[in-house]
C-alpha cells in the first residue's frame, strides 16, 4: 500500500456468515495469488492473535494498492471497509492504534501550564484517546500492533525535542498529577454505589469542595444516592469531583451536556478562576463553541474520518481555530476538512413569519402538587413554516410545556387542541426494541428508502452506517440521530424536538439543525426546538419562546417573541451578552466586565450589537 493509506475493518459490521467473501475474491492482489485479504484465522496462523470471529477478514496494509483501487469498498455489501489516504502531512507513524485494521490517532495535544487548552473536533476521531493518553491511562504503541509494545521510553525518544516532551517525563516520574472528569457521567451510578457526599468526600484533596458544591448548585442533592440524580446533576458532581483535586493538569471531558447556559458559565469561570488564580493547567474537550470561544486559550483542531482514523493539530488561537474549524479549511496545514462551510445570519433579526397560525394556545397551568413544582404559561400562537425556539433555566418547566402541547400531560387549567396531529421527541431517548434502525425507520414512515426521505433526512443526519444496527446498541449520539429522523418522518402538524443535540458534535448539531429548518421550509411544517446551544438555536430559530422563574420551584413562559427581544430577556436574566464575530457571523459570548459586555449591559442590547 502507499504509505500514505490505511485499511480499516469495521468488525462490528463484517459479517462474513451473510456474504460470499467479495472483498477477497475481486481483490487485484488476491487474483494475481498474494494475500492482501485473508480471514482473521488464516492471519492467526502466521503468528498473530486475533480478537473476535476468526472468519472476518483482514486486509494486508503492505500489499493493499490503496484508495486508487478501492474495490474491496465497493463489494463488501455491509459497508464494513474504509481504505483512507492519508494526509501527506503526518508523522511517519501513529501515536496508537488499537489493532490492526482499526482505528489510527496522529498527534497529542500540548497542555499548557497555567492556561485552559482546548480541543475541537467530531465524535469517533480520538480527542477521548488523547486524553486517556496524556492522563496515563493509555500508554500509547505508536502504531506497533504486533509483537510487544514499544512501552514509554520509545515513547519518551519520539517525543524528544518537541512541547509534550517535559509533561511526559514529569508524568512518568511522578512529578505532574493529574486529574480526569469522564467524558460519559450518566456512567457514574454504574461505578458507585453511594451518596453524592460520600463520592465527593473522596475528592476533596483542595479543601474547596464546600465552595464547589454551592457554586454549581447541587447542595439540595448531596444526600441523596448518587443512582437518584438527573443527568445535568451527575454533570456538575463529575465536575466537583475532578476540580476538587489537588493536580497539576485537569483533563475535562465535555462539561457542558445536560447544563443549561446558566450552568455552562458557571461551569466555565470555575475552570476559568482555577487556571488563572490556581496557575492550574486544564485540557477541555467541548462542542459548544461560544462556551469552547470563552473558555480557552488555545485549542486544538481534530479532523480524520471517524471510527478510522484522526489527526490532533498543533495549537491554534481560539478564535482561529474555531473560525476555521467553522469553515472547513485549516490555514495552517493547508487541509480541507469539509466540503461546506459553517454560515451564520450576518444580523441577529429575522422577519417575523406570516404564516397561517397552526397552533393556538391558551393561559396554561401544570401543578404537580402542595410544595412541588408549578408552572405558568401565558397564551400564544405558533405559525406554519416556522421554528420557534425554546430556551431557559433547566427545571424550569420546558419539558412540561412540551408534554402539555403533545398531549402527554393533562393540565390544570386550560385546554390544548386535541385534534393537532404532534410529533414529538423527548429529552431522554430510552431506546429498548430489539430491532434494526432500518426496520424501525421503515415502521415509522412509508417513505422510508426513497430518494426524497435519504435527501431530506438520512444524508444530513449520516444515518447509513447505522442502518443495519440493533437499536440497542447505538452510542448517545446515534440515538439521537435516530430519534430526530423517526419524529421528522412523521405527518404531523407540530414537530416537537426537546434538547435535539444532547450527544452531538458541532458538525451534528449544524447538520441536524439544516435538516430541521430544511424541512420545515420544504413542507410548510411547524417545529418547537428546546435546547440549550445558543449556535444551535441561534440558526434554527425563527422566533423564541423564553421560560423564567425559579428551577424546581415555579416556572413562566410568556408569549413567544422576536429573536432580538427574546434573547434579551433571556441573557439579562444570565448577565451575559453577546457579540457577532466580524468574520464568521458565529456568536461569541463577551468576557464578562469587557469594554463590550458593559456597553452592551447598558444600552440593554445583551444580544448582539448593531
Amino acid at each position: 500500500m502507499a504509505e500514505d493509506s490505511i485499511a480499516v475493518v469495521d468488525l462490528d459490521r463484517c459479517q462474513p456468515d451473510r456474504c460470499n467473501y467479495e472483498c477477497a475474491n475481486f481483490c487485484p492482489p488476491n487474483r494475481s495469488g498474494k494475500e492482501c485479504i485473508v480471514t482473521r484465522e488464516e492471519r492467526f496462523e502466521e503468528g498473530v492473535p486475533y480478537d473476535g470471529d476468526p472468519d472476518q477478514i483482514h486486509i494486508s496494509e503492505e500489499i493493499c494498492l490503496g484508495e486508487s483501487c478501492g474495490i474491496c469498498v465497493t463489494k463488501c455489501p455491509f459497508d464494513a471497509i474504509e481504505i483512507i489516504n492519508l494526509p501527506q502531512e503526518l508523522d511517519d507513524h501513529p501515536v496508537h492504534r488499537f489493532g490492526e485494521n482499526t482505528f489510527a490517532l496522529y498527534g497529542l495535544p500540548a497542555p499548557q501550564e497555567g492556561q485552559v487548552t482546548g480541543i475541537l473536533g467530531p465524535n469517533g476521531i480520538g480527542k477521548t484517546t488523547a486524553v486517556h493518553i496524556l492522563a496515563d491511562e493509555l500508554t500509547p504503541n505508536l502504531g506497533r500492533v504486533s509483537g510487544d509494545p514499544p512501552g514509554w521510553d520509545a515513547v519518551l525518544e519520539a517525543y524528544r525535542g518537541t512541547a509534550l516532551q517535559n509533561y511526559l517525563e514529569g508524568l512518568l516520574d511522578g512529578e505532574v498529577s493529574v486529574a480526569r472528569k469522564p467524558q460519559y457521567v450518566d456512567r457514574i451510578p454504574d461505578r458507585f454505589d453511594g451518596t453524592t457526599r460520600e463520592l465527593l468526600e473522596r475528592t476533596d484533596e483542595r479543601g474547596a469542595l464546600s465552595e464547589l458544591v454551592e457554586r454549581v448548585g447541587i447542595g439540595p442533592v448531596v444526600d441523596q444516592p448518587i443512582d437518584t440524580l438527573s443527568g445535568g446533576e451527575l454533570q456538575r458532581v463529575a465536575l466537583v469531583a475532578a476540580l476538587a483535586r489537588d493536580a497539576d493538569f485537569y483533563f475535562l471531558d465535555e462539561i457542558t451536556p445536560y447544563l443549561d447556559i446558566g450552568q455552562r458559565m458557571t461551569a466555565a469561570r470555575l475552570i476559568r478562576e482555577l487556571a488563572d488564580e490556581g496557575g492550574r493547567s486544564m485540557l477541555v474537550v467541548e462542542h459548544d463553541l461560544a462556551i469552547l470561544d470563552l473558555l480557552a486559550d488555545t485549542i486544538h483542531v481534530t479532523y480524520g474520518t471517524p471510527g478510522a482514523f484522526g489527526v490532533v493539530t498543533d495549537p491554534k488561537s481560539t478564535k482561529n481555530g474555531i473560525n476555521e474549524y467553522l469553515a472547513g479549511y485549516l490555514d495552517n496545514e493547508n487541509m480541507r476538512i469539509r466540503q461546506e462551510s459553517i454560515t451564520f445570519e450576518e444580523h441577529a433579526p429575522r422577519q417575523v413569519t406570516r404564516g397561517d397560525v397552526v397552533v393556538e394556545y391558551p393561559a396554561l397551568t401544570k401543578s404537580y402538587g402542595e410544595g412541588e413544582f408549578s408552572l405558568e404559561v401565558e397564551a400564544g400562537t405558533i405559525r406554519e413554516s416556522e421554528v420557534l425556539g425554546v430556551v431557559g433555566p433547566n427545571g424550569i418547566g420546558k419539558s412540561t410545556f412540551a408534554k402539555l402541547l403533545a398531549g402527554r400531560l393533562e393540565p390544570d387549567e386550560g385546554t390544548v387542541d386535541a385534534r393537532l396531529d404532534i410529533a414529538y421527541k423527548p429529552q431522554y431517548v430510552e431506546i429498548d426494541q430489539p430491532m434494526r434502525v432500518d426496520a424501525f425507520l421503515a415502521s415509522v414512515t412509508d417513505d422510508f428508502g426513497t430518494s426524497y426521505w435519504n435527501t431530506e433526512i438520512a444524508e444530513p443526519l449520516q444515518l447509513e452506517r447505522v442502518m443495519e444496527q440493533d437499536l440497542t446498541d447505538l452510542s448517545g449520539g446515534e440515538r439521537q440521530r435516530v430519534a430526530i429522523a423517526a419524529t421528522l418522518s412523521e405527518d404531523a402538524d407540530l414537530y416537537l424536538l426537546d434538547e435535539p443535540s444532547a450527544h452531538l458534535d458541532v458538525e451534528q448539531r449544524v447538520r441536524a439543525t439544516s435538516a430541521i429548518r430544511r424541512y420545515a421550509e420544504n413542507h410548510d411544517a411547524t417545529a418547537l426546538v428546546i435546547d440549550h446551544d445558543i449556535y444551535m438555536v441561534d440558526l434554527l430559530s425563527d422566533r423564541l419562546l423564553v421560560f423564567d422563574g425559579e428551577p424546581a420551584e415555579h416556572g413562566h413562559a410568556g408569549p413567544p417573541t422576536s429573536m432580538r427581544e427574546g434573547m434579551n430577556d433571556f441573557l439579562a436574566n444570565l448577565e451575559i451578552t453577546f457579540r457577532r464575530d466580524e468574520r464568521t457571523g458565529r456568536p461569541r459570548i463577551n468576557k464578562p466586565g469587557s469594554q463590550l459586555d458593559r456597553e452592551q449591559k447598558g444600552a440593554g442590547e445583551y444580544y448582539y450589537s448593531e
